[in-house]
C-alpha cells in the first residue's frame, strides 16, 4: 500500500475501528462507508475484518474486568446464530434492504428516547427473549456489513449499565462475532495475499485507536458518554438510511 490518498483514508478507517474497540461506540461503523468512497463496500468490509479481529484482542485486554456476564450469556450465542443466518442467506438478502431496516430502527430508538424524555427513566432489566432477538440481529447485520452496533445498542442502552461495563460487554460480544465471521468470509469472499498485506500495514493504527478510545472513554462522564452513544447511533443510522435509499 503506497502512502497516498487511499492510504490516509484507510488509516482513518482503521483508527475508527480501533476507537470503537476502545469503548467509543458506533464510530467503527463509519469505517466501511468511509472506505466505500474509494472501493466497493464488499471489498471494504473484507479489508477491515482482520483489523476488527486484531483490535478485538486489545479491547478484550483493556476491558477484561468490565463486562456484563448475564448479558453475554444471552448475546454471544445469539450473535453467533446471527452470523450463521447471515452466512446461509448471504446470496438471498439485499444489503440495501438490511441497511435501510437497521438505520430506521436506530433512528426510531433515538427519537423515542429524546421525544419521550426517558433519560431519567428507571433502568430496564435483562429480558432473555429480547436479548436473543437483538443479539441475533446484531450478529446478522455485523456479518452483512459490520453494522451490528444499532441492534446491540437498542437492546443494551435501556439497561443503563456503567459506561465501562457497557463498553466491555460490546467489546467481548463483537470479538466473538468477528471471530465467528472469519471462516464464512473466507468461504464467500476469499482473501488475497495483497489484501492481507494491506490490512497488516493498518494494524498499528487500529491498535493505537483502541488504546486512545479506552483512554477517552474512562475520562468522559456517564451522562456525556450516553449522549455520545445516542448521537453516534442517530448519525450512523441516518447514514445507513441514506445508503439504503440511494444505494
Amino acid at each position: 500500500m503506497t502512502v497516498d490518498g487511499f492510504f490516509w483514508l484507510a488509516a482513518l478507517a482503521a483508527l475508527l475501528v480501533g476507537l470503537s474497540k476502545g469503548g467509543l461506540p458506533a464510530v467503527g461503523m463509519l469505517s466501511v462507508p468511509l472506505l466505500s468512497l474509494v472501493m466497493s463496500p464488499v471489498k471494504a468490509a473484507v479489508l477491515l475484518l482482520p483489523l476488527y479481529v486484531i483490535s478485538d484482542l486489545a479491547g478484550i485486554w483493556l476491558y477484561r474486568r468490565d463486562f456484563s456476564v448475564a448479558n453475554l450469556r444471552i448475546l454471544i450465542p445469539a450473535g453467533v446464530l446471527g452470523v450463521v443466518v447471515g452466512w446461509l442467506t448471504a446470496s438471498m438478502v439485499s444489503d440495501r434492504a438490511i441497511t435501510l431496516m437497521i438505520g430506521c430502527m436506530g433512528i426510531g430508538f433515538c427519537l423515542n428516547v429524546w421525544l419521550r424524555k426517558t433519560s431519567n427513566a428507571v433502568a430496564q432489566p435483562i429480558v432473555v427473549l429480547k436479548g436473543w432477538f437483538w443479539g441475533t440481529l446484531t450478529g446478522f447485520t455485523s456479518f452483512i456489513s459490520h453494522a451490528g452496533g444499532p441492534p446491540f445498542q437498542i437492546y443494551l442502552l435501556p439497561q443503563k449499565l456503567p459506561k465501562a461495563q457497557f463498553s466491555g460487554t460490546a467489546t467481548l460480544l463483537f470479538a466473538v462475532i468477528n471471530a465467528a465471521k472469519i471462516w464464512p468470509y473466507q468461504n464467500l469472499r476469499p482473501y488475497s495475499t495483497a489484501m492481507l498485506w494491506d490490512a497488516a500495514q493498518l494494524v498499528p493504527v487500529a491498535l493505537a485507536g483502541a488504546v486512545l478510545g479506552a483512554w477517552l472513554t474512562r475520562r468522559i462522564s456517564e451522562v456525556w458518554f450516553y449522549r455520545v452513544v445516542q448521537i453516534s447511533l442517530f448519525v450512523v443510522s441516518f447514514k445507513l438510511v441514506a445508503d439504503g435509499l440511494l444505494g
